[in-house]
């Protein structure tokens, strides 16, 4: 099994910026690079092979060229590819939005839901997001606040660091603020309502599409969870590893290498490497793919043992026993 590296799909959405291309050196001509889909099957932004044997192949074609095997058994018990990943640069805020359950999603509009995880991988100084609400609220007085412009009051905001960690259920009424850049681990989902967007107008001049009604009816209007569910920092041969956030999607980890670490990738699952931090290589039994901050690696399932060398962070994904 060769190891693989991956080209991104783009977003222009007006809020983003350009670190994607000015810092990690994606080549993208967008005015505005607000986010570049790393890992994706998803028809609204496929991520393809980059180099070797499948250069230029969207995702899911390699996967039927190569073998579902490349999957691992946990991937395989989902009907679709169970996740998306993606580098998100937010120069502006986002929209206040919230993301359905898989049951309402599936019924109304004919895809999954979607819960994500957030990984902070810079910030400006003093910059913040919003988690949940602050304080029980009636969906009538959340429609009331929308239609006032004060909606922002009764939202939890939440100042953010460098290696932050967040993760948001659907359900959860939430907001990326303005100078943040993020690793998002989610399902491969593309379901979004917009609750509230500042009053700001898309390219065509005209305000931009809420969906006010179909968010009163998936948002939890007490306040959310935001422990973290980041677990100890443990050390291996080589560095450590620290677990960030598991659903039934995705298992996420950061690595930081310290000159060279060793991974043991059986045929349960994939595992995506996202490089945040430094440079170096991974080593797998048929080849070796030199890295940097911001390219995305894609290693088989099955694949055996991959050295990875150098100084540097990874985010590590992916997808747990589907069994207990």
């Amino acid at each position: 099994m060769k190891l693989e590296k991956l080209s991104p799909a783009f977003k222009d959405y007006l809020w983003g910026g350009t670190k994607l291309r000015d810092v990690y050196g994606k080549p993208c001509d967008f005015d505005k690079v607000a986010e570049s889909w790393e890992l994706s099957t998803h028809p609204a932004g496929e991520s393809t092979i980059a180099g070797g044997e499948y250069d230029g192949l969207p995702l899911s074609q390699y996967f039927e060229k190569a073998g579902k095997e490349v999957l691992g058994k946990n991937a395989q018990a989902f009907e679709n590819f169970p996740v998306l990943i993606k580098f998100i640069d937010a120069k502006d805020p986002l929209s206040i939005q919230v993301h359905p359950s898989d049951e309402y999603a599936l019924q109304v509009e004919g895809e999954y839901g979607k819960t994500e995880m957030w990984y902070v991988m810079d910030c400006d100084e003093g910059a913040f997001l919003y988690f949940g609400v602050n304080r029980p609220v009636t969906k009538e007085e959340f429609r009331q606040r929308i239609a006032d412009n004060t909606v922002l009051e009764v939202l939890n905001k939440v100042d953010v660091h460098p290696g932050d960690v967040f993760f948001i259920q659907s359900g959860t009424i939430h907001a990326i603020g303005a100078g943040i850049l993020i690793c998002e681990i989610q399902q491969n989902s593309n379901c979004t309502y917009r609750v509230y967007d500042y009053d700001r107008r898309g390219a065509d001049g005209k305000p931009r599409e809420l969906h006010v009604e179909k968010a009163l009816v998936v948002s939890n209007f007490t306040p959310s969870d935001t422990s973290s569910h980041r677990g100890p920092v443990m050390s291996l041969a080589g560095g450590t590893a620290q677990k960030l956030g598991e659903c039934k999607y995705f298992s996420t980890q950061k690595l930081q290498v310290e000159e060279a670490l060793m991974l043991d990738v059986d045929d349960s699952s994939f595992v995506s490497l996202l490089v945040t931090q430094g440079c170096g290589k991974a080593c797998g039994p048929e080849n070796t793919l030199e890295f940097q901050a911001g390219d995305s690696l894609f290693v088989p399932a099955g694949t055996g043992k991959v050295a990875l060398r150098g100084e540097c962070t990874l985010i590590q994904t992916t997808v747990p026993s589907q069994e207990g």
